[in-house]
């Protein structure tokens, strides 16, 4: 096919233009956020802490995502695995607390059973509105874990619930999405190199 079709070629080209506008306005607005999101993870990890991380949909599969490059390794197989466990992986659980009690506490549940104050716990969501993420902040808080939300648009409730809120200045999901990608990827590349000396 030699020619594109005029609609589809500009919907391309205003959508990898969207997506590098976004990038940029991160690269402005987010570092401080993402470096002091790391050290606050460091921190965990010197004291025996372990990373929790959670979403829902799309956001779900970045935080089984980025807990996989923390145990497994994003750049170098050969360094000790970090603690890492996603939240949204148990199906077994999250259909049987759904079902029997709600959907709405389906991370806050597992936090009181598995977390300690030293542990951080990681969220992701757009729209920073989600209520299984609230509860879940809610209850790390109560715990006295440290936590990191990852929102998009005016991050909605966690903003003010969160001990760091890296919000991407954007109100497009697909660019919020995007940018949470090329964020989790930093913090975890971050956090593979990084060498824990026990206290």
């Amino acid at each position: 096919m030699l020619f594109m079709d005029f609609k589809i070629e500009k919907l391309i080209k205003n959508r990898i233009s969207s997506s590098y506008d976004t990038i940029q306005k991160l690269i402005e607005n987010c570092c401080l956020d993402i470096s002091n999101s790391t050290d606050i993870i460091k921190t965990s990890l010197i004291n025996n802490g372990k990373i929790f991380w959670c979403g829902n949909g799309g956001s779900a599969s970045q935080a089984q995502h980025f807990s996989t490059e923390i145990i497994g390794g994003m750049n170098r197989h050969d360094l000790n695995p970090k603690p890492s466990i996603c939240l949204n992986t148990d199906s077994t659980f999250l259909t049987a607390w759904s079902n029997d009690v709600g959907y709405d506490f389906i991370f806050s549940r597992q936090l009181q059973g598995i977390a300690s104050k030293n542990d951080v716990l990681v969220s992701i969501s757009t729209s920073g509105n989600s209520k299984n993420i609230i509860n879940a902040i809610l209850e790390a808080k109560k715990i006295g874990m440290k936590t990191i939300a990852m929102t998009g648009k005016n991050g909605g409730d966690i903003k003010n619930l969160s001990d760091i809120d890296i919000k991407v200045p954007s109100n497009n999901t697909q660019n919020i999405q995007e940018s949470h990608l090329v964020i989790g990827h930093i913090i975890c590349e971050i956090i593979e190199n990084f060498r824990i000396e026990k206290r």
